[in-house]
């Protein structure tokens, strides 16, 4: 097992950085991609929001791409480039689960996570595990009370709320929405690969993967 730092990736810029046009600008201009999110819990010594992130622009205000097709979501794949989508291109989708996003815009400079939060780490994601139970009770208090298939939803005795939004493979290919949810860390585990953490419908479980960067999943943001 890999040993982990405890550090968070803030992501374009450090946490006590101003919103993007604070000068010279509108008093009261917001960050162009505040999250319409505003719901929290907190976990421990953490604060976590409760819904996964639905943002179309970076912080800095730059559009994130929406890859609909399977050949934009790989070119952009093969890139290295940031791409979001919703699971099978609804909206309807997004309504309830957010965007999906590959591991190029959890990592980009621009920052992915609004003002004030931050993408977790592998070890932060750990922390939650960790003051949550432990990997083998996690995923039931981490779960939502509705939503999962087969009888399979938590007790959400956590706050945490996990959906299963389901995964967008590297050619494109939805998968698993129902049954499992991912979500993105920022902790890169080599060239290919990044942690991410997995909850599922069979079991109580929190589950450590090595997802492929080109692959989709949801992101879940911490407040700094």
């Amino acid at each position: 097992m890999a040993v982990m730092m405890l550090a968070s990736c803030t992501g374009g810029g450090t946490k006590d950085e101003e919103p993007p046009n604070t000068g010279g600008g509108i008093k009261d201009e917001e960050p162009p991609n505040k999250t319409t999110l505003s719901k929290e819990v907190t976990i421990g010594k953490q604060v976590w929001m409760t819904q996964n992130l639905d943002v179309d622009k970076f912080r800095n205000g730059e559009v994130i791409p929406e890859a609909k097709t399977d050949g934009e979501w790989k070119a952009y794949a093969d890139a290295g480039e940031a791409a979001w989508c919703y699971y099978e291109n609804d909206p309807a989708n997004g309504e309830i689960y957010g965007k999906l996003y590959n591991w190029y815009a959890v990592s980009d400079s621009r920052g992915l996570a609004p003002v004030g939060y931050h993408i977790p780490s592998d070890a932060e994601w750990t922390l939650l595990t960790d003051y949550s139970g432990g990997a083998e009770k996690a995923g039931a208090k981490m779960k939502s009370k509705q939503g999962w298939a087969e009888d399979g939803n938590g007790t959400n005795s956590s706050g945490f709320s996990g959906l299963p939004g389901g995964y967008r493979d590297t050619i494109g290919t939805f998968y698993t929405i129902g049954k499992y949810g991912y979500w993105w860390s920022c902790t890169e585990f080599n060239s290919s690969n990044a942690w991410s953490c997995n909850l599922d419908y069979g079991n109580g479980f929190v589950v450590r993967l090595n997802g492929i960067k080109v692959q989709g999943f949801s992101v879940r943001c911490l407040r700094d």
